[in-house]
């Protein structure tokens, strides 16, 4: 992006969340009807909403647009410029009342996170950025980690994937694990130095990490798949292994922690 599109992105990412923001007030966490989609995944009225108010201040001629949300457009195939968004990642949160849930923003240019918005409305935190300008928390220069070695991190954990028992391989280890909801939020304290890393050991959607993602690179953090590879995002299918972020010292001994506990079939799902 150049400077004046940059500076264009982001005030839209953030009248975007600000929109969502007054969309979710009109919901009481925990009092909510719920509904199913094919695959047991939950969606609201809430979710549908924030998707609308989303895509009227954000999308414009000649850009793509990909949301759990949305009927997938295969136009955004070929559109150099691509709106990623969840309109509520961690919706079992927010059905359950745990403030873990937010709304999760990411502009795509030519297949890399280069822009991103997040803003969990239960806690009041909004984190914003891009590749250009970095990371503001709450409006604040913020920075990922800069802890060398996992000894003592706080590695943020996939509440589902704790209670399915798949991080009971990782309780002999040095670092500290904490269970969260919602991938994007948990991407985000990485972002801002709130914890020292992430990762997840089941395929995520474009949707739930590219947001997260871009505020991760843009602080000066590292994203990679399981697979060890850059993310790339605006596929043709928006389904992707698994992904693990941290501050910019910690890649070497996360990924060894990685391929040291999962095997071959887990990292290429």
């Amino acid at each position: 992006m150049n400077r004046s599109s940059n500076s264009e992105t982001l005030q839209r990412i953030h009248a975007g969340l600000e929109a969502a923001r007054k969309v979710l007030s009109r919901f009481t966490p925990g009092a909510i009807e719920i509904e199913y989609k094919i695959g047991h995944d939950p969606v609201t009225e809430a979710d549908r909403q924030v998707d609308a108010v989303l895509r009227e201040h954000l999308l414009r001629d000649g850009e793509g647009w990909l949301s759990e949300e949305s009927v997938d457009d295969a136009s955004r195939l070929s559109k150099n410029r691509v709106w990623v968004v969840d309109p509520l990642d961690g919706t079992r949160e927010f059905v359950a009342g745990i403030p873990e849930f937010c709304v999760s923003i990411a502009m795509v240019e030519n297949g890399c996170p280069v822009a991103g918005g997040i803003c969990n409305p239960a806690t009041n935190e909004i984190f914003i950025g891009s590749l250009e300008n970095g990371v503001t928390y709450n409006g604040n220069r913020a920075q990922p980690s800069q802890k060398k070695t996992l000894d003592g991190a706080l590695v943020l954990a996939s509440r589902s994937e704790v209670k399915r028992g798949e991080w009971r391989q990782f309780t002999d280890t040095a670092f500290k694990i904490k269970p969260m909801g919602s991938v994007a939020y948990k991407l985000a304290l990485v972002s801002a130095g709130l914890a020292d890393a992430t990762f997840t050991l089941t395929p995520k959607n474009e949707w739930d990490v590219a947001a997260g993602a871009a505020l991760v690179l843009s602080a000066g953090g590292v994203v990679r798949t399981l697979d060890d590879t850059p993310l790339r995002c605006n596929n043709k299918s928006p389904l992707l292994s698994g992904l693990l972020a941290c501050g910019p010292h910690l890649q070497g001994a996360l990924v060894a922690l990685v391929n040291n506990h999962l095997p071959e079939s887990a990292r290429r799902s």
